[in-house]
């Protein structure tokens, strides 16, 4: 179901709640919506849609990916981007990495590592400061 853009700051500065199993059919929720906004939007976090659980969707070389609780675990490569999101005004710039190796349970809920670079890295880390409740 295609669900409503949240923009109420104080709600998405909250750290998310861990998600588990029952959270499954937020997992379409959040691809719904971002396929909804595949225009301008290229991730997104379950605060995004008003559910304050750490779960992400996001375009991963063309088909998007779900992870539920992810975490950084290892990155190198400090620069500044400069980024937008949906859910604030305008751009912002933010410290962002190369490289990042992400912990995180796949849709089945299996505990699975990943390591992303580049643009799909610098992807992952915005929506993973959604479930952080850092606002770029």
């Amino acid at each position: 179901m295609v669900r409503e853009i949240v923009r109420d700051q104080a709600f998405l500065a909250q750290k998310a709640e861990p998600a588990g199993p029952e959270d499954l059919p937020l997992a379409q929720d959040l691809l719904d919506t971002l396929a909804a906004h595949r225009d301008g939007c290229v991730g997104m976090a379950a605060n995004m849609i008003g559910v304050n659980k750490r779960a992400i969707v996001f375009d991963h070389e063309g088909k998007y990916m779900v992870m539920f609780d992810p975490e950084i675990v290892k990155k190198s490569g400090p620069y500044q981007a400069q980024e937008g999101c949906l859910s604030l005004p305008g751009v912002r710039p933010a410290k962002r990495w190369r490289s990042i190796k992400v912990q995180y349970r796949n849709e089945r809920f299996q505990l699975r590592y990943k390591t992303f670079t580049g643009w799909t890295a610098q992807i992952v880390q915005h929506e993973i400061d959604h479930c952080d409740g850092i606002l770029i």
